[in-house]
């Protein structure tokens, strides 16, 4: 059973030649822009074993010499799969970390519950798993008093002094480019200190905590001075949200609004990476400008809308002169004028656009991205969340049901956590007045009722952990509002699913991995459908969320059903969520929306009520859910206005997923 489908939609659309190259020629004409020494993988798991390895080397050199090795850590989710291959190494090939020292390049401060300290989890992880000496790990204390934080910093970095500085230091970054807690305006020599946590920080690092209001508001972390002491250091990255950041650092200059972007002044720093994160860099993004291209249609497309942005005209108003002053005078030699290329991807464009997406009964399908028949189509939407459905297609949603089309909605979590107390507050005392009104005998209710009320409202402030009675209410609220919003889209009651895949039912913010018992669970749906349609969440900017995992649960699913005699028929869309869009030279569909299609869109949305202001994790986007997504809408049909296409409202986006052999 494959689990990760979800890293193959990515190299599948980028030639290996932009990051694997042949020979140390190409890679001078690829890394041209770049500033650091940079490892670009498919998977961050190869990667992550690669990094491993050379710990291990590096450590077996100083065990040689009779030293220790002293390596730096750091906590987040992008160093995770590095410390489980050194935990492998050492329970199944013996290796031993008797001779390392390690210090811990953050804490959270103050942590009243050492439980959610990030030294306590760099232990369950790694350090408690290997034969590490308990005496050779240190770390920034995070209960001490305030007056003593500047003496704890102080004797950190003596400790640190005195084993002789690392040997080596694993960085993971931050998406504002920061380094341990090193934030944007960090002095490029500052050391050991106490930081106050803004609030992308603090949504970062959510996660690991059971609420948000757990979160703390400052963290000590080891200096940028410090940092730039270690002999070597390894920068790894992993998904779309940090791959700005990995552009500035490798591309721009050196600047305490980019803090990792120090790092280029050191002479033994290695950048690590998967295509996601790299995928804004010049030989990722545009390698027409660095090396010869093997042109396809969606490079060929990216290129084009780059152009347009470039010299400001549509399409069809571009030159050959555009094209020979920007570096894409290949598509000239290939094509033979600018005109042939414009009215090409003018045209590939044009073909992605269809009001019909379950395909237009009775009508040629030539050069539509759906097909006719069958008609109707059975369709599955499936919504990681019990509003993803909504807010990321809500408008073909409604199509697809106007249209005539089975479709079925399968929500793939519970959602349980991201209600607030106060909406199971206002529920039960609705619930309680009820029973006053209509059962005043029912004692047993009633009682049930209160037990969670008062706990809410005074009982939960001393852990802020939920119990399986309010999370039985944060869910069924859930389930309610996505009815409710079916209900109003016109979907029948008997299409509306919730799987509750089990990964997700841990009741804190942090998930258990995916496992087969989810993946069964979709296939076994799948199965009970045979739809001609299924929709998924594609998003991928974050590798370790929600959304990814109920993306990989639908893939694995997909993949064991694709040989099937009914799933030859079947087609498979990704959609993507509030926050971004598809890039357009990979939209394979764009369903254009009315005023009045968008109205209906938010309406729609706005039926998902404890997901509004109270909602827990809305993020720092001021913006709530119906406004993102329609802002996300309005942009990429303006895109395709300004590239000289039809003007539109809105426009969602699609782009199809071809199972992996």
């Amino acid at each position: 059973m494959r689990l990760d489908l979800s890293s193959h939609i990515t190299f599948e659309r980028v030639s290996k030649k932009y990051y694997r190259p042949e020979n140390a020629f190409e890679e001078y004409n690829l890394a041209r822009f770049e500033k650091l020494p940079l490892a670009i993988f498919e998977e961050s798991r190869k990667a992550s074993c690669k990094i491993a390895k050379d710990i291990v080397k590096e450590m077996e050199k100083k065990r040689q010499k009779g030293k220790t090795f002293v390596l730096g850590i750091s906590g987040g989710t992008s160093p995770m799969e590095i410390y489980e291959e050194l935990v492998r190494l050492h329970q199944e090939e013996q290796v031993s970390f008797q001779n390392m020292v390690v210090f811990n390049t953050y804490e959270f401060y103050p942590v009243q519950d050492f439980s959610f300290s990030n030294l306590k989890m760099l232990k369950e992880v790694f350090l408690n798993r290997v034969d590490i000496d308990p005496k050779n790990i240190y770390s920034p204390d995070a209960t001490i008093e305030k007056h003593l934080i500047a003496d704890n910093c102080e004797e950190f970095e003596k400790n640190l002094e005195d084993m002789g500085g690392l040997d080596y230091l694993l960085l993971g970054l931050g998406t504002k480019g920061n380094v341990g807690f090193n934030m944007p305006g960090s002095g490029l020599h500052s050391q050991t200190r106490l930081v106050m946590l803004d609030g992308d920080s603090r949504k970062d690092i959510s996660r690991s905590f059971d609420s948000p209001d757990n979160v703390p508001v400052s963290a000590i972390t080891m200096g940028l001075a410090d940092m730039m002491d270690a002999k070597k250091i390894a920068l790894v990255a992993w998904g779309g949200q940090k791959a700005e950041s990995i552009r500035d650092i490798m591309e721009g200059g050196v600047t305490d609004l980019v803090p990792g972007s120090v790092l280029q002044t050191h002479p033994e720093t290695k950048v690590y990476v998967d295509l996601e994160a790299a995928s804004e860099l010049t030989r990722i993004s545009r390698p027409w400008l660095v090396t010869n291209c093997e042109w396809d249609n969606k490079l060929i497309r990216r290129a084009i809308v780059w152009l347009c942005g470039v010299v400001d005209k549509p399409i069809l108003k571009l030159t050959n002169k555009d094209y020979n002053d920007n570096g894409l005078s290949e598509l000239i030699t290939l094509y033979g004028s600018a005109y042939n290329v414009n009215i090409k991807i003018f045209n590939d464009l044009q073909h992605t656009i269809t009001g019909w997406p379950g395909g237009k009964p009775n009508a040629d399908d030539t050069y539509r991205p759906e097909r006719a028949k069958p008609y109707p189509k059975k369709v599955i939407i499936f919504s990681p969340h019990p509003d993803d459905d909504v807010i990321s297609m809500g408008g073909t949603f409604q199509r697809l049901v106007n249209q005539g089309h089975e479709v079925h909605v399968a929500y793939q979590t519970s959602g349980n956590i991201a209600v607030g107390d106060e909406e199971v507050i206002r529920y039960i005392s609705l619930f309680n007045n009820a029973i006053k009104q209509f059962d005043p005998d029912n004692k047993v209710l009633k009682g049930k009722n209160n037990e969670v009320l008062n706990y809410l409202m005074s009982e939960k402030g001393k852990d802020g952990l939920e119990t399986a009675d309010t999370l039985f209410f944060k869910g069924r609220i859930r389930r309610e509002e996505a009815r409710s919003a079916c209900r109003y889209v016109g979907l029948p009651p008997e299409n509306v699913h919730f799987l509750d895949l089990p990964f997700y039912e841990t009741g804190r913010v942090k998930k258990n991995p995916i496992s087969e018992r989810d993946v069964i669970i979709v296939k076994e749906f799948i199965k009970s459908i045979k739809p001609h349609q299924i929709y998924v969440a594609g998003d991928l900017a974050d590798p370790h969320g929600t959304h990814k995992v109920c993306l990989d649960a639908a893939l694995a699913a997909i993949d064991i059903v694709k040989d099937d005699d009914w799933f030859k028929d079947c087609r498979v869309w990704m959609y993507r969520g509030a926050w971004m869009e598809w890039e357009i030279d990979h939209i394979e569909m764009a369903v254009p929306l009315s005023p009045e299609e968008l109205r209906q869109k938010r309406n729609t949305i706005l039926k998902h009520q404890s997901q509004m202001e109270s909602a827990p994790f809305l993020g720092d986007d001021e913006r709530l859910f119906w406004q993102r997504s329609e802002d996300r809408n309005r942009a990429t049909a303006d895109l395709y206005w300004r590239l000289g296409l039809a003007s539109y409202e809105a426009i969602e986006a699609f782009v199809e997923y071809i199972p992996v052999s």
